[in-house]
């Protein structure tokens, strides 16, 4: 990424840790239970759910700390299939459509991000060097409100707790990962 190393090393522990959470929840949503032990709502879209956080909080850790050292087409399949999948699982399922199409918002964005850092001349990202700031603008509104609306829900967990297995500790990853997003494209 373009832009102090520390703040690129900052985010990727961020987001690295998120990350971390979403495989945690994967791996116990796979022994039927969530990470707090409660069953969650709708087990597959969940166990869904967390593998697509997973990615997205990994990928930009990697993404922050790499850059564009990774080749793009490597950054453009690994992102560019989830978000074919969820587009195609958004048509075919009204349960949970919403949040799929905003699983494949993100990994749209992760690979736009990509593109945009090895098109960009010396990797650094410039939103001129793939010629879309109409593109960027509109997923940094995008992020940007969706930060602010799971910072809301993160505000109205019971007694406005976090502890680990609450639904407060979910909802502070996926506001980690909006406000990586929302960084990252900052810096296009």
């Amino acid at each position: 990424m373009h832009g102090p190393a520390l703040v690129n090393w900052l985010l990727a522990l961020l987001t690295a840790t998120a990350g971390a959470y979403c495989l945690t929840r994967l791996r116990h949503a796979s022994c039927g239970t969530a990470a707090g032990g409660a069953r969650p709502a709708h087990p597959p879209l969940s166990r869904e759910s967390d593998a697509a956080e997973a990615l997205m909080g990994l990928g930009m850790a990697a993404m922050a700390v790499t850059g564009a050292t990774v080749p793009a087409a490597v950054w453009a399949f690994l992102f560019g299939l989830p978000t074919a999948l969820f587009l195609l699982a958004a048509l075919h399922a009204p349960a949970g459509r919403a949040h799929r199409l905003h699983h494949a918002v993100g990994a749209l964005a992760m690979t736009y991000t990509a593109l945009a850092m090895s098109a960009a001349p010396g990797g650094h990202h410039h939103a001129a060097a793939l010629g879309a700031p109409l593109l960027t603008g509109t997923l940094l509104l995008y992020f940007g409100g969706y930060s602010l609306w799971a910072g809301s829900r993160l505000l109205r967990t019971p007694a406005g707790t976090l502890v680990l297995g609450t639904t407060g500790l979910p909802r502070a990853c996926r506001l980690t990962m909006g406000i990586g997003m929302f960084a990252m494209l900052l810096t296009l």
